[in-house]
């Protein structure tokens, strides 16, 4: 087996590391927060991307957004003497990031494919995560033995850059759009004497039945835990690179600037907030 690299250790890819290590890889780690305490136990680790460039021939990336991927992707392009000739980057950033990472890795003969995931802390620690994978035929064939331990749930959805990232962004607009719609109706219940927990088991046997309805409210809002581990900022700024490639792409866009706007006001509020606590900011009128 080849040898592996990760590079970005945080809430995401610190648990998919320890999940690719526990499969019995070897995987070579760094974060640039500092690696040591990140890393999964007994893990060889590097002190910079390049060194990870230079041991790892399969590199995975989980980076804060599509700035750090540029840097991070020029860095092992420009790296001499690597082994590395294969990029899957799990950042979710925009599609025009995920094309510039790719042309820059393509012209040092490095392959890329993006490959955003879904499915929160709690997927990433399990190995249950959704990844979306864009890449050509044959690329995917060779690294899906290597993303299985990360996500379970993982699908080939393009060969094109980018198109794993408009599937992302995708996907968490329509997350977006359950939490804050069922906050709405949630809360209007509430104000006519309905019980929570009432509303939630009704709706789940009806047609208004969605993730939201199904796990986040009664496990993470009735509770009142607020603790669903994805970041309010981390869904606001998804729904900004959501709302600027539908518009870039002349697509029907008469929803995404409204939610935008809802994740926005939490955001500007409450910035350190987990994003289940949508339902207090719509609830009380922000």
């Amino acid at each position: 087996m080849p040898t592996l690299g990760f590079i970005g250790l945080g809430n995401m890819g610190g648990p998919m590391a320890h999940n690719l290590a526990a499969a019995g890889h070897e995987v070579v780690c760094f974060d640039a927060a500092g690696t040591e305490a990140l890393a999964p136990p007994g893990a060889p680790t590097a002190g910079s991307a390049a060194e990870v460039a230079q041991r790892a021939r399969i590199v995975f990336l989980c980076l804060p957004d599509g700035a750090v991927v540029l840097q991070v992707a020029r860095e092992i392009a420009q790296c001499p003497d690597r082994a590395a000739g294969i990029v899957v980057d799990s950042t979710t950033a925009g599609m025009p990031d995920a094309r510039a990472a790719h042309d820059v890795l393509a012209e040092a003969g490095i392959r890329y494919a993006d490959a955003p995931v879904s499915g929160g802390t709690k997927g990433s620690k399990a190995g249950t995560l959704a990844m979306m994978v864009a890449a050509p035929d044959d690329l995917y064939a060779e690294i899906e033995p290597y993303i299985r331990p990360m996500a379970a749930n993982a699908r080939h959805v393009g060969t094109e850059p980018g198109q794993g990232m408009a599937m992302k962004l995708l996907n968490n607009f329509l997350s977006a759009t359950a939490m804050a719609a069922t906050s709405e109706a949630v809360a209007f219940g509430v104000s006519q004497g309905l019980d929570m927990m009432t509303i939630l088991e009704t709706v789940n046997l009806s047609t208004g039945r969605n993730t939201a309805t199904e796990d986040k409210f009664p496990n993470r809002i009735a509770t009142g835990a607020f603790d669903a581990g994805f970041a309010t900022r981390l869904m606001a700024k998804d729904l900004r690179l959501y709302e600027a490639s539908v518009t870039a792409a002349a697509a029907p866009c008469r929803l995404a600037g409204q939610l935008r706007e809802i994740w926005d006001g939490l955001e500007a509020v409450r910035p350190d907030s987990d994003f289940t606590e949508i339902y207090q900011h719509v609830r009380d009128g922000g």
